[in-house]
């Protein structure tokens, strides 16, 4: 089973069917003193300190990977809500910790969008004999959904 991930509030596309609980991970990680002897000069001369930027992927990573597993033993299709924080634990480590609630959901089926004023698709309401100019379907305020109803980007994927 593939555990949904967002950061928004909601799944879209998705009906969110049962909140089950707050899921985390963590990890501590500290500085390699290589890296760090290394970083330290990068400091002096400037540009991306690249030890650390693995570092903090490989952390966010086992971070997540380690949510997943506590989403996926409630049973959860997604986690919602994600967010990290950061903190130092000690000299030289630091804990990433990722966060968000696991919830049931159901993939909801894509909706028609219709140009037209309340009229199916394969009715047009734009007849014209050759003598008139063609007007331009505009959706009528009646027929604005609400934002929910509204398909979302979703940053990671389908």
């Amino acid at each position: 089973m593939t555990v949904q991930l967002s950061n928004l509030e909601h799944l879209p596309n998705y009906q969110i069917t049962e909140r089950l609980d707050v899921v985390y991970g963590s990890t501590v990680r500290s500085k390699h003193v290589g890296k760090d002897l290394f970083a330290g000069l990068k400091n002096i001369v400037g540009g991306e300190l690249t030890a650390y930027t693995e570092l903090l992927e490989e952390s966010r990573q086992e971070a997540i990977d380690r949510m997943i597993v506590k989403a996926e033993a409630l049973g959860a299709d997604a986690v919602v809500g994600l967010r990290f924080s950061t903190s130092s634990i000690a000299q030289g480590a630091s804990e990433l910790f990722v966060y968000g609630t696991a919830v049931k959901a159901i993939r909801m089926p894509q909706q028609p969008v219709y140009q037209s004023t309340n009229q199916p698709p394969n009715q047009s309401s734009n007849h014209h004999s050759q003598y008139e100019e063609p007007v331009a379907s505009v959706a009528q305020p009646s027929t604005v959904k609400s934002p929910d109803d509204l398909p979302r980007f979703n940053p990671f994927g389908e």
